[in-house]
This record gives C-alpha cells, structure tokens and sequence, in this order.
C-alpha cells in the first residue's frame, strides 16, 4: 500500500520512526530524524487520522533510564507537528490511552527499547552458553507478543525509521505481520530514502565518488569491497588512514590504528587495482599533541608522525587532493568525516570535503550523504541546502548499498 492512497479518515496509525535524536543538558541538539519524519506525521493528521507514534533512544539494553526517556522530545515534537502531544510513559501499557485518541490526536510512546523484547536478544547470557538458543528461541516467542501488542494500539503500520530498517525489531519488522497488506506501508521518509539509495546503486551517473571516513577500517569493510565494484574512485579519510599508513611500515605516532587489520587494508588496495578503482589516500596530516581542540598542531606526512603525537585531520596537501578527486563527479557518496570535526581546530578536512561535495552537486551532481557524523558535518557547515540528499541511517544505509535485504523494507514489501 502506498502512504498517499490510504484512507486515514478516522483511524489510529502507528508509526515507527527514528526519534534517536542527541541531547545535551536537556535539549536536541540536531532535529535532522525529526524534520524528516514530520512529513509523514502531518500526512495521517491532515487525512484526518490519529498517531501513535513510536521510536527508541539510545542503547537502555531493556532498562529504564530516564536520560534515555522520549518524555524529553515531546515539547519538540508538539511544536513541529503543531499539535499537542501526549505522552505514554509505558510502551507495552498503553491500550487504554491509545483507545481514546480521537481524529487529529498524538500518542508518543516511552522508549521502546526500555523492553528487551524490542531487540529480540536474550539478556544476560553469552553466546558461548549452552542455554542461549534455548533462551534465544524464549525471547523471539516474547518478541511477537510484544510486536502484536503494539500492533493492537492501531488500525494500521507506517514504518518510517529508515535508521533502524537494517534491524529485525519487534517495531520495525515483526510488527508488520500483524497487519495485512492493504494496512501496513512505508512512510515518506523511508520511500524517500530507499529511492535515495536505487539512485546512487541502480542509477549511476559516472563519474562515481565514494568518500568513507571514519575510525576503523574494519566497521566499513563490507561496504568498501562493496564499492570496489561499482565507483570510480574511492576516498578513505578519518581514522582509517593510520592503518593503511601503518601497513606500509609507515610512522605513526599515537593515531588510531588496527594493527589486527593491516592485511585488510593491503587487500583492499589490491582490489581497487584489479577493479581498475583509483584510490585516494591521504598523505599528509594535522596532527595534535592530545587528542583536544586545544592541542598543539603540527603539519606532517602521513607515514612519518613523530611519537607523542596523533593525526586528527586531512593535512592541507590532502584536503587539495580530496577535492580534486571530487571534482566533477556525477554520483557522490559520503559516509564519514576526514577528522575529528567536532573539534574547530581539526575539521578543516571534512569542511574541505563537504565544499568539493556542494560544489559538484551545483554542477549536477547527486550526492548523498549518509551516516550520523556526515550529516553533523553538513549541519555543522551550513551545506544541508548544497547537497542532493541527506540520509537519516547509518547502518541502514550501508547495509543497503551493501546489497543487503533491509528486514524493516522487507516486512512491508515482502
């Protein structure tokens, strides 16, 4: 069913969305997930439908913890839905104030992920247990009944949470078996998203850019491979940088690095080779004496970081080879900063990027960005309006440009 074409006059939709949103000393600090998913919100109330509307925050692992309340987002949800919203502090008990929500109402319900059966895993007890499939097998008969309780709050399932669709949780995939094809659809964002995503793999326009940053090689690894195969070139950026540097027998004071994953980083240069991919790798760093804003720079190679000393940012000969490697390109994607960004001092490498990025997107580009840092990074640049697309998943994203079947896209499409 297609969100557009359903009849919501009068009936309760509940709505995964992806309201993990930062908070600092009590307040959002970036409303990215909830703008994004406002549009979907306002589409069941002006169709004249009620919201039940649910999400978690952060990683309780089954507990109550009150700094990982959503009571905290509800002022900021009212104000951009631009109706009052109430607040159920008890997802799994919340029949009776769902029940009584009338045409153009909001629900928001407590942190889902208060409950482990959420996530579906058993807790306290390893893999390694000889009791874990059998406790395993016990929390997924759990999980279905929590999904269907959930389900009996509504008439209907919107799945909008494209940052958790790459989950099998009880609210982004089990849910939907509990609603019938003619009732159960994604929600703007995630249409818009997964449109996203068929544009970069199955529409590409060359020349193709991938730019990964980030600490680990070895978090990025799938998607990397992935990519070998379909861009033209590859920029690897951030953290990860050391550890190629490293594997070359390179000097690297105290940068970040995998020592676990040298041969990896070797193997993914080979493959870019034999897929004819030009791979592009900084070779020079801003490097700071302690891992602060404040710290003392120095410029330096790559491969030659003295000791006592850490590379945090793309170094000014870097920051010109990344933009050019940008320039024109037709499909761009970005996953990653070239540094530590949040720190003022050390982001003039993910600035750099974010330039070459708008800047080929002006020319024609679609760029997508996707991954928290990388959107923070856009937000923190003033280019949110400069780019083609910015995505609300980071995991969700790369499992889908990995090729993977996204369960919470599978449970509506089938």
């Amino acid at each position: 069913m297609n969100i557009k074409d359903y009849n919501f006059d009068g009936k309760k939709a509940i709505v995964r969305v992806d309201f993990n949103v930062p908070i600092q000393d009590g307040k959002i600090t970036d409303m990215t997930r909830i703008n994004g998913a406002a549009p979907t919100l306002k589409l069941i109330l002006e169709k004249g439908g009620s919201l039940i509307i649910m999400s978690h925050m952060g990683k309780p692992k089954g507990k109550k913890k009150p700094e990982l309340s959503l009571s905290q987002i509800v002022d900021a949800v009212s104000q951009t839905l631009g109706v009052p919203v109430k607040f159920a502090p008890d997802c799994a008990d919340a029949s009776e104030a769902a029940a009584a929500l009338k045409k153009g109402e909001v629900l928001l319900l407590e942190n889902l992920r208060y409950y482990p059966e959420e996530e579906g895993k058993p807790v306290g007890i390893e893999k390694d247990d000889p009791a874990y499939e059998e406790a395993k097998k016990e929390m997924k008969g759990r999980q279905k009944d929590f999904a269907k309780k959930l389900a009996s709050y509504a008439d209907c399932y919107v799945m909008d949470a494209f940052g958790t669709a790459h989950r099998k949780h009880a609210s982004t995939a089990v849910i939907a078996d509990y609603f019938d094809a003619d009732n159960k659809m994604l929600g703007l964002l995630m249409e818009k998203e997964v449109q996203a995503v068929d544009n970069v793999l199955s529409n590409i326009k060359r020349p193709f850019v991938a730019i990964m940053g980030g600490s680990k090689v070895s978090s990025k690894i799938g998607i990397i491979e992935n990519l070998l195969g379909k861009v033209d070139k590859l920029i690897l950026c951030g953290g990860m940088t050391y550890t190629f540097s490293k594997a070359h027998g390179g000097e690297i004071g105290n940068s970040i690095v995998e020592l676990d994953k040298l041969d990896v980083a070797l193997n993914v240069e080979k493959l870019a080779k034999e897929n004819g991919v030009e791979l592009i790798l900084g070779t020079d760093s801003i490097c700071g004496d302690s891992f602060s804003n404040d710290a003392k720079q120095l410029v330096c190679p790559s491969n030659a970081i003295p000791e006592g000393w850490e590379g945090l940012d793309a170094g000014p000969e870097t920051q010109k080879a990344f933009a050019n490697a940008i320039k024109g390109a037709k499909t761009i994607l970005w996953n990653g900063p070239a540094g530590v960004f949040e720190f003022d001092n050390f982001c003039a490498g993910s600035r750099a990027v974010g330039n070459a990025v708008a800047e080929a997107t002006a020319e024609g580009a679609f760029s997508l960005i996707g991954g928290g840092d990388s959107v923070a990074c856009v937000n923190k640049f003033g280019l949110a309006d400069k780019v083609s697309y910015i995505s609300t998943g980071g995991g969700a994203l790369l499992e889908a440009i990995e090729g993977k079947v996204l369960p919470g896209v599978a449970a509506i499409k089938g």
